[in-house]
């Protein structure tokens, strides 16, 4: 069964920000980039890696343990040892709250 869970508050994660959150057992990965908020896995399918603590480009998360490569707008892998995507979450802001759609 899936529905929208509260993650933060948006002023919790300004533009430039990101915080890993915890939801039903999942480790997700919430990214502010210019004003726009965006929910992927925060686990590399490559190794595991926390994408959470990569360099973010532009809107490509690069995993800090092997250098795997993820559009954080799409979750499609860009480049590196990683051959497969990450999963994306839908994002809803309500009343300055940021909600997560999750599974």
């Amino acid at each position: 069964m899936s529905g929208l869970v509260r993650v933060a508050r948006t002023d919790q994660i300004t533009s430039g920000q990101r915080r890993l959150v915890r939801v039903n057992g999942q480790e997700i990965a919430v990214f502010n980039h210019e004003g726009t908020i965006y929910a992927i896995s925060n686990t590399c399918p490559h190794s595991t890696g926390p994408l959470v603590e990569g360099r973010l480009f532009g809107t490509m998360i690069t995993c800090p343990w092997h250098g795997a490569q993820y559009d954080i707008t799409t979750g499609l892998c860009h480049g590196g040892p990683a051959t497969s995507g990450v999963t994306t979450y839908a994002v809803q802001i309500k009343d300055n709250a940021i909600f997560l759609e999750v599974a």
